[in-house]
């Protein structure tokens, strides 16, 4: 290697280092490292001058320089670079032509006219016809990316490389045609059968998503399973509504007949005029009691099925009332026989879902009696109280209920107490 091909590596190498921008991962040191060797290796394999080689090899070293001033038209940059450079390093003329001719002969839209441009060109694109042209075109998808020129995905850049490969590019020297070019037709075979295994797997996951929405539209087992499970929740949900307030009721009246056992009983006998009022008081109040009782109170099954039960689909294995007084063994048998048919399943969470509404028009209907029954029973207690009053004018039922150290009274508390229990 003449002394002129070295100085011109250490140039472009100390070029690139310097101004290259970093988003190059495809068009560095590297492609060009790359590129030079192949012109040798063409070089090497054909009968070429002295001259004209090392022409090709300063042309393989600076026609990528262009790059640090600009994308679009770098090969007219590095002309300019290259000219400059050999022009300090004292090449004649001609070889500065030569080289610059060279140079605009990797133009890949442009067809080489010399046989120094075919073999430039042969050597700027031989990744094509080398074991490593996957890696190469990673590189230079990422690169487009970085540099915002385009972004491809995986699949187009896959239709690019195909495109390329089998329409765009050829090879024009003897040794690229011997050499590269059935490496070259190995890349694409493996490029097209990549292109039919996705086309082929995207058919089928298309395929399958196609069958799987006609599944769902044509098949109503999904709605069915919807309605009982939405239905059945709703009915539980209700169910813990009308406990919650048959609680809420229990508590305001056993505070209520808290308050009446502590403070009004045992004014009675000083106080009879207030008897009537509080006798009718507490009873409306042990009634709402003894109905919100009846409300929530559960009702016992027997738990017990016979065979002959579940042969004829007669007994609800949904419910635990029905079961719990069976064997494991016995159980399992039986959910066994449920399953075995859809009907059964269904027919189960139908009859599951009835009593479900039977128990809560039950519990609704007390409670709605016991609302009424408080709301009634507050009411003609407060004017049995104030006719009470009103009948007996030297007291008031704050007198009587008033302690003698006029601190807050407990009834007033207990009141009070149970208004926040109640809202």
């Amino acid at each position: 290697m003449s002394t002129l091909i070295e100085n011109t590596e250490k140039f472009v190498l100390n070029l690139f280092k310097e101004e290259l921008p970093n988003t190059f991962v495809y068009h560095n040191f590297s492609h060009t490292h790359r590129v030079f060797k192949s012109t040798k290796e063409i070089i090497e394999n054909s009968e070429i001058n002295v001259k004209d080689a090392e022409v090709l090899m300063l042309a393989a070293l600076l026609h990528d320089t262009g790059y640090t001033k600009r994308r679009e038209g770098h090969e007219e940059e590095s002309v300019k670079i290259a000219t400059a450079y050999l022009k300090s390093q004292n090449v004649d003329k001609d070889t500065i032509d030569a080289v610059n001719q060279c140079i605009m002969a990797t133009k890949f839209k442009d067809s080489p006219k010399t046989k120094l441009g075919e073999i430039i060109r042969d050597a700027d694109s031989s990744h094509f016809g080398k074991d490593y042209f996957n890696e190469a075109s990673e590189f230079l998808r990422k690169e487009l990316e970085l540099q915002s020129v385009k972004k491809y995905s995986p699949n187009e850049w896959l239709e690019e490389n195909i495109e390329v490969l089998s329409k765009r590019h050829r090879y024009y020297s003897d040794y690229a045609i011997k050499q590269w070019e059935p490496i070259k037709s190995q890349n694409l075979i493996k490029l097209l059968k990549t292109k039919k295994k996705k086309k082929k797997k995207a058919n089928k996951e298309k395929l399958k998503a196609k069958y799987k929405a006609q599944y769902k539209n044509e098949s109503p087992e999904r709605g069915i399973q919807t309605f009982y499970r939405v239905a059945l929740r709703n009915h539980i949900k209700l169910s813990d509504i009308a406990d919650t307030k048959a609680n809420i009721l229990l508590s305001v009246n056993a505070i209520i007949i808290s308050v009446v056992l502590a403070n009004l009983i045992s004014k009675l006998d000083t106080n009879p005029y207030l008897t009537t009022p509080t006798v009718i008081f507490t009873l409306f109040s042990v009634v709402s009691m003894i109905l919100s009782i009846i409300a929530t109170r559960p009702n016992v099954t027997s738990g017990e099925f016979t065979k002959e039960d579940v042969e004829n689909q007669d007994v609800n294995l949904t419910f635990f009332g029905n079961f719990h007084k069976m064997e494991l063994k016995e159980f399992e048998w039986a959910i066994s026989e449920l399953l075995k048919d859809k009907n059964y399943v269904y027919t189960s969470l139908t009859k599951d879902l009835y009593f479900l509404g039977k128990v809560l028009d039950r519990k609704y209907r007390l409670l709605r009696i016991t609302y009424t029954v408080f709301m009634i029973g507050i009411i003609i207690s407060l004017i049995s109280f104030g006719i009470a009053v009103y009948n007996n004018p030297g007291k008031s039922l704050q007198d009587v209920l008033e302690p003698e150290n006029n601190s807050t009274s407990i009834l007033s508390k207990e009141i009070t107490e149970s208004n926040y229990y109640w809202s």
